[in-house]
């Protein structure tokens, strides 16, 4: 594995802000959302208003993941995915959930999730997350990958390429009337096969008007995850496959999860609607 140092907080620029035109989502400038009471079966205008809303989330996405190279900071690719947000009429879903400061998640190496963007400069060798959220139309689109960043080891390459697929595998398990928990099978099947750990803490979940529905979409095979698939249903599949342990710390920010043991993860997410054979991606740019 790399032998780059740890990462440690940086500092954090001002909150960024958004026109007053563009809609917020109801729990800004609140403690935490209200719980969402609708159903997780979509209308076709919802799935119709979630498609807009996930394609300027992947290619805000994309925007940002563009100056991904050493050198570059963290809070630098908040910016170009927060401008890109609000100039095509979306709110960043993260600015304000629940306090987070910030326009997207910048995970870096150890850091399994929502990790804060600040002055951390990426460097040659690291491996990076970005976890963008899309609001418009009263819906949210969800996606996240993981990035190499200049040349890196191998292994880590091999764990960011195999979590992609990992994603990729668990949509292609999505069928109306399967156990939710057919998606967790078959990701950690597969994360065995190479040692990984699986996130188990931190899932996929229910989206749609809200940010999260209550929904919970496990990436290992949980017993409990009984909810039967059925089309219209609208949730992510974002696995985190780690190098060691799934277990976890949290940084005092009370944001910035990362491995107990301090080796690389990596994480790949799409929002999904379930279709009549399968699942159709609606976070493609």
């Amino acid at each position: 594995m790399s032998g780059q140092s740890l990462l440690v907080p940086g500092e954090l620029s001002p909150t960024r802000s958004v026109p007053g035109n563009i809609r917020r989502p109801e729990y800004v400038g609140k403690p935490a959302p209200a719980p969402y009471t609708g159903p997780e079966v979509q209308t076709p205008e919802t799935i119709e208003a979630m498609r807009v809303a996930g394609r300027i989330a992947a290619r805000a996405m994309a925007e940002a993941a563009k100056l991904i190279a050493p050198g570059v900071t963290t809070d630098e690719l908040d910016r170009v995915a927060h401008e890109y947000m609000c100039d095509h009429g979306a709110y960043p879903s993260t600015l304000g959930y629940r306090g987070f400061p910030k326009s997207l998640c910048t995970s870096v190496n150890e850091v399994i999730c929502h990790g804060i963007p600040d002055s951390t400069v990426l460097r040659d060798g690291d491996i990076v997350n970005l976890d963008v959220t899309a609001y418009i139309g009263g819906v949210h689109g969800d996606n996240n990958a993981t990035y190499l960043v200049g040349e890196v080891d191998e292994e880590s390459r091999l764990l960011v390429e195999r979590t992609r697929e990992s994603l990729n595998r668990a949509i292609k398990a999505v069928r109306p009337g399967r156990q939710i928990n057919v998606i967790g099978r078959v990701i950690e099947s597969y994360a065995k096969r190479f040692g990984y750990g699986v996130v188990r803490d931190f899932t996929g979940h229910g989206i749609n008007s809200a940010f999260h529905s209550g929904l919970i979409v496990p990436h290992y095979d949980s017993p409990h995850a009984t909810t039967v698939i059925r089309p219209g249903m609208t949730f992510t599949i974002e696995p985190m496959l780690t190098l060691g342990t799934h277990e976890y710390d949290m940084w005092d920010d009370g944001w910035t999860v990362v491995t107990k043991d301090r080796k690389r993860t990596a994480q790949f997410e799409h929002t999904l609607v379930v279709t009549e054979t399968g699942a159709e991606i609606l976070t493609l740019p």
